[in-house]
Protein backbone atom coordinates (compact mmCIF):
# COMPACT_ATOMS: atom_id res chain seq x y z
CA UNK A 1 0.00 0.00 0.00
CA UNK A 2 2.85 2.40 0.65
CA UNK A 3 4.38 1.82 -2.44
CA UNK A 4 1.20 3.13 -3.96
CA UNK A 5 1.09 6.76 -2.51
CA UNK A 6 3.56 8.84 -3.97
CA UNK A 7 1.48 8.23 -7.31
CA UNK A 8 -1.71 9.11 -5.36
CA UNK A 9 0.02 11.89 -4.49
CA UNK A 10 1.08 12.56 -7.67
CA UNK A 11 -2.48 12.55 -9.17
CA UNK A 12 -4.35 14.72 -6.93
CA UNK A 13 -1.53 17.28 -7.39
CA UNK A 14 -1.88 16.99 -11.18
CA UNK A 15 -5.30 17.39 -10.66
CA UNK A 16 -5.28 20.40 -8.15
CA UNK A 17 -2.68 21.94 -10.84
CA UNK A 18 -5.49 21.35 -13.62
CA UNK A 19 -8.16 22.93 -11.47
CA UNK A 20 -6.02 26.17 -10.75
CA UNK A 21 -5.19 26.53 -14.35
CA UNK A 22 -9.01 26.30 -14.97
CA UNK A 23 -9.61 29.04 -12.31
CA UNK A 24 -6.82 31.13 -14.19
CA UNK A 25 -8.34 31.33 -17.19
CA UNK A 26 -11.62 32.70 -15.65
CA UNK A 27 -10.83 36.53 -15.70
CA UNK A 28 -13.46 39.27 -14.29
CA UNK A 29 -14.01 41.07 -17.99
CA UNK A 30 -17.43 40.20 -19.60
CA UNK A 31 -18.82 40.97 -23.32
CA UNK A 32 -22.63 41.31 -23.84
CA UNK A 33 -24.57 42.01 -27.37
CA UNK A 34 -26.13 41.15 -30.20
CA UNK A 35 -25.82 38.29 -32.64
CA UNK A 36 -26.92 39.61 -36.14
CA UNK A 37 -27.49 38.44 -39.60
CA UNK A 38 -25.12 40.50 -41.39
CA UNK A 39 -26.55 40.67 -44.43
CA UNK A 40 -30.26 41.43 -43.08
CA UNK A 41 -29.69 42.85 -39.96
CA UNK A 42 -31.89 40.51 -37.78
CA UNK A 43 -31.33 38.85 -34.54
CA UNK A 44 -29.99 35.17 -34.72
CA UNK A 45 -31.63 33.32 -31.62
CA UNK A 46 -29.70 30.03 -30.47
CA UNK A 47 -26.18 31.43 -31.70
CA UNK A 48 -23.26 29.79 -29.91
CA UNK A 49 -20.44 31.82 -28.44
CA UNK A 50 -17.37 29.60 -27.58
CA UNK A 51 -14.53 30.37 -25.92
CA UNK A 52 -11.45 28.92 -27.18
CA UNK A 53 -9.34 28.58 -24.29
CA UNK A 54 -11.45 26.39 -22.13
CA UNK A 55 -14.24 25.72 -24.63
CA UNK A 56 -17.20 27.74 -22.06
CA UNK A 57 -20.20 28.72 -24.09
CA UNK A 58 -22.82 30.93 -23.78
CA UNK A 59 -25.86 30.93 -26.65
CA UNK A 60 -28.18 34.09 -27.58
CA UNK A 61 -31.61 33.89 -26.70
CA UNK A 62 -34.97 34.54 -28.91
CA UNK A 63 -33.87 37.82 -29.55
CA UNK A 64 -30.19 37.14 -30.64
CA UNK A 65 -29.28 38.73 -27.04
CA UNK A 66 -26.14 37.28 -25.39
CA UNK A 67 -24.22 37.82 -22.15
CA UNK A 68 -20.54 35.80 -21.77
CA UNK A 69 -19.50 36.63 -18.19
CA UNK A 70 -15.79 36.30 -16.14
CA UNK A 71 -14.16 36.19 -19.64
CA UNK A 72 -10.09 36.44 -19.05
CA UNK A 73 -8.48 40.13 -20.28
CA UNK A 74 -6.06 40.26 -22.85
CA UNK A 75 -6.61 39.20 -26.58
CA UNK A 76 -9.71 36.70 -26.15
CA UNK A 77 -10.44 34.63 -29.21
CA UNK A 78 -14.35 33.05 -29.68
CA UNK A 79 -16.23 30.73 -32.06
CA UNK A 80 -19.19 31.39 -32.80
CA UNK A 81 -21.94 28.91 -34.49
CA UNK A 82 -25.32 28.86 -35.45
CA UNK A 83 -27.56 26.95 -37.91
CA UNK A 84 -27.62 28.04 -41.09
CA UNK A 85 -24.58 30.26 -40.98
CA UNK A 86 -21.18 29.44 -41.33
CA UNK A 87 -18.61 29.48 -38.11
CA UNK A 88 -17.35 32.42 -37.40
CA UNK A 89 -14.20 33.42 -35.45
CA UNK A 90 -13.74 36.92 -33.49
CA UNK A 91 -10.80 38.30 -31.51
CA UNK A 92 -11.34 40.74 -29.10
CA UNK A 93 -8.80 43.11 -26.86
CA UNK A 94 -10.40 43.14 -23.44
CA UNK A 95 -8.85 45.12 -20.52
CA UNK A 96 -8.96 44.16 -16.74
CA UNK A 97 -12.35 44.30 -15.51
CA UNK A 98 -13.48 45.93 -18.49
CA UNK A 99 -17.19 45.51 -19.99
CA UNK A 100 -17.98 45.28 -23.34
CA UNK A 101 -20.47 45.95 -25.86
CA UNK A 102 -20.05 43.68 -29.01
CA UNK A 103 -22.18 43.07 -31.50
CA UNK A 104 -21.53 39.36 -33.71
CA UNK A 105 -22.25 39.33 -37.08
CA UNK A 106 -22.89 35.78 -39.08
CA UNK A 107 -22.84 35.97 -42.93
CA UNK A 108 -26.01 34.58 -44.23
CA UNK A 109 -25.42 34.99 -47.63
CA UNK A 110 -22.05 32.88 -47.64
CA UNK A 111 -24.94 30.15 -47.83
CA UNK A 112 -27.60 31.50 -49.66
CA UNK A 113 -30.06 31.77 -46.87
CA UNK A 114 -29.83 35.64 -46.96
CA UNK A 115 -33.43 36.84 -47.14
CA UNK A 116 -34.15 39.75 -49.53
CA UNK A 117 -35.16 41.61 -47.13
CA UNK A 118 -33.06 44.49 -45.33
CA UNK A 119 -34.03 44.89 -42.12
CA UNK A 120 -35.21 47.96 -40.78
CA UNK A 121 -35.70 48.90 -44.66
CA UNK A 122 -39.02 50.97 -45.30
CA UNK A 123 -40.60 51.38 -48.67
CA UNK A 124 -42.98 54.19 -49.36
CA UNK A 125 -44.57 55.62 -51.88
CA UNK A 126 -45.98 58.74 -53.00
CA UNK A 127 -46.19 61.65 -51.05
CA UNK A 128 -44.43 61.37 -46.80
CA UNK A 129 -46.93 60.23 -44.49
CA UNK A 130 -45.46 61.58 -41.22
CA UNK A 131 -46.27 65.68 -42.71
CA UNK A 132 -43.80 67.83 -44.55
CA UNK A 133 -41.17 68.40 -41.59
CA UNK A 134 -40.17 64.55 -42.09
CA UNK A 135 -40.35 64.93 -46.15
CA UNK A 136 -36.83 64.53 -46.29
CA UNK A 137 -36.88 61.50 -44.28
CA UNK A 138 -39.39 59.71 -46.12
CA UNK A 139 -37.83 60.58 -49.29
CA UNK A 140 -34.34 59.06 -47.72
CA UNK A 141 -36.23 55.79 -47.18
CA UNK A 142 -37.54 55.51 -50.38
CA UNK A 143 -34.14 55.36 -51.98
CA UNK A 144 -33.28 52.40 -49.79
CA UNK A 145 -29.44 53.96 -49.18
CA UNK A 146 -28.37 53.35 -45.23
CA UNK A 147 -30.54 51.87 -42.67
CA UNK A 148 -34.01 53.46 -40.95
CA UNK A 149 -35.89 53.11 -37.30
CA UNK A 150 -38.88 55.35 -37.44
CA UNK A 151 -40.72 55.66 -34.55
CA UNK A 152 -42.99 52.58 -34.69
CA UNK A 153 -40.50 50.14 -34.48
CA UNK A 154 -38.58 52.02 -31.30
CA UNK A 155 -41.45 51.39 -29.52
CA UNK A 156 -42.50 48.06 -30.55
CA UNK A 157 -38.94 47.06 -29.52
CA UNK A 158 -38.81 48.79 -26.42
CA UNK A 159 -35.70 50.82 -26.93
CA UNK A 160 -34.20 52.69 -23.61
CA UNK A 161 -32.01 54.51 -26.12
CA UNK A 162 -30.34 55.86 -29.08
CA UNK A 163 -27.56 53.17 -28.40
CA UNK A 164 -29.86 50.17 -27.32
CA UNK A 165 -31.53 50.86 -30.70
CA UNK A 166 -28.78 51.08 -32.93
CA UNK A 167 -27.66 48.03 -31.67
CA UNK A 168 -29.40 45.73 -34.07
CA UNK A 169 -28.07 47.40 -36.85
CA UNK A 170 -25.81 45.81 -39.84
CA UNK A 171 -21.97 47.29 -39.50
CA UNK A 172 -22.93 49.21 -36.12
CA UNK A 173 -21.07 48.85 -33.13
CA UNK A 174 -21.72 50.23 -29.72
CA UNK A 175 -18.36 50.43 -27.55
CA UNK A 176 -18.70 50.71 -23.63
CA UNK A 177 -16.03 51.31 -20.96
CA UNK A 178 -13.06 53.03 -19.24
CA UNK A 179 -15.49 55.31 -17.59
CA UNK A 180 -16.95 57.09 -20.15
CA UNK A 181 -20.69 55.36 -21.57
CA UNK A 182 -21.28 53.76 -24.47
CA UNK A 183 -20.25 55.78 -27.99
CA UNK A 184 -21.85 54.48 -30.93
CA UNK A 185 -18.88 53.31 -33.97
CA UNK A 186 -19.05 51.85 -37.30
CA UNK A 187 -17.49 48.72 -37.99
CA UNK A 188 -15.55 50.24 -40.99
CA UNK A 189 -14.44 53.32 -39.11
CA UNK A 190 -10.90 52.98 -36.96
CA UNK A 191 -11.26 52.90 -33.09
CA UNK A 192 -12.41 56.41 -31.40
CA UNK A 193 -13.49 57.54 -34.82
CA UNK A 194 -17.36 58.56 -33.82
CA UNK A 195 -19.82 59.41 -36.70
CA UNK A 196 -21.27 62.56 -37.64
CA UNK A 197 -25.03 63.24 -35.76
CA UNK A 198 -27.40 65.75 -37.60
CA UNK A 199 -30.62 66.62 -35.24
CA UNK A 200 -33.10 68.05 -37.55
CA UNK A 201 -31.30 69.16 -40.33
CA UNK A 202 -28.51 70.27 -38.07
CA UNK A 203 -24.91 69.11 -37.46
CA UNK A 204 -24.84 68.47 -33.62
CA UNK A 205 -22.59 66.19 -31.74
CA UNK A 206 -23.11 67.28 -28.74
CA UNK A 207 -26.86 66.82 -28.19
CA UNK A 208 -27.11 63.92 -31.38
CA UNK A 209 -25.63 61.17 -29.07
CA UNK A 210 -27.64 61.75 -26.13
CA UNK A 211 -31.43 62.72 -27.82
CA UNK A 212 -33.55 61.00 -25.47
CA UNK A 213 -35.06 57.94 -27.26
CA UNK A 214 -38.85 59.25 -26.44
CA UNK A 215 -38.19 62.33 -28.33
CA UNK A 216 -37.13 60.33 -31.66
CA UNK A 217 -39.58 60.02 -34.85
CA UNK A 218 -36.88 58.51 -37.16
CA UNK A 219 -32.61 57.51 -37.38
CA UNK A 220 -31.58 57.50 -40.59
CA UNK A 221 -27.57 55.63 -40.34
CA UNK A 222 -25.04 55.74 -42.66
CA UNK A 223 -21.90 53.22 -42.03
CA UNK A 224 -19.82 54.60 -44.29
CA UNK A 225 -19.04 57.47 -47.30
CA UNK A 226 -20.72 55.17 -49.84
CA UNK A 227 -23.69 55.43 -48.38
CA UNK A 228 -23.76 59.06 -47.13
CA UNK A 229 -25.91 61.47 -49.23
CA UNK A 230 -24.34 64.89 -50.39
CA UNK A 231 -26.50 67.07 -47.98
CA UNK A 232 -24.47 64.95 -44.96
CA UNK A 233 -21.20 64.56 -46.01
CA UNK A 234 -19.94 66.43 -43.57
CA UNK A 235 -16.14 66.42 -42.17
CA UNK A 236 -16.73 63.10 -40.43
CA UNK A 237 -18.87 61.60 -42.97
CA UNK A 238 -15.72 58.87 -43.14
CA UNK A 239 -16.67 57.85 -39.56
CA UNK A 240 -20.21 57.60 -41.04
CA UNK A 241 -23.08 59.46 -39.82
CA UNK A 242 -26.26 59.19 -37.81
CA UNK A 243 -29.29 61.46 -38.80
CA UNK A 244 -32.11 62.02 -36.25
CA UNK A 245 -35.45 63.60 -36.88
CA UNK A 246 -37.33 64.69 -33.51
CA UNK A 247 -41.32 65.06 -32.31
CA UNK A 248 -40.40 68.98 -31.45
CA UNK A 249 -37.71 70.16 -33.88
CA UNK A 250 -38.22 73.38 -35.72
CA UNK A 251 -40.99 73.23 -37.92
CA UNK A 252 -40.08 72.84 -41.88
CA UNK A 253 -40.11 76.76 -43.07
CA UNK A 254 -41.72 77.33 -46.80
CA UNK A 255 -39.63 78.86 -49.33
Amino acid sequence: MTTHVPLMLRSLFAIAVLAASALAQRGDARMTGLVVDKATGAPVPKAEIILISDRRSVVSDSMGRYLFDDVPSGLVRFVVRAAGFPATSLSVALAHNESMARSIELDSSATGRSAAQRLPSVVTEGKATRGPRYADFEHHMATGRGQYLTREQIELNGYNSLQDAMRNLRGVNVDCGGGLGCFIRMARAPMQCKPDYVVDGMVNNSFGPATPIRDIEGIEVYTGPSEVPGEFAGRNAGCGVVVIWTKAGPSRKKP
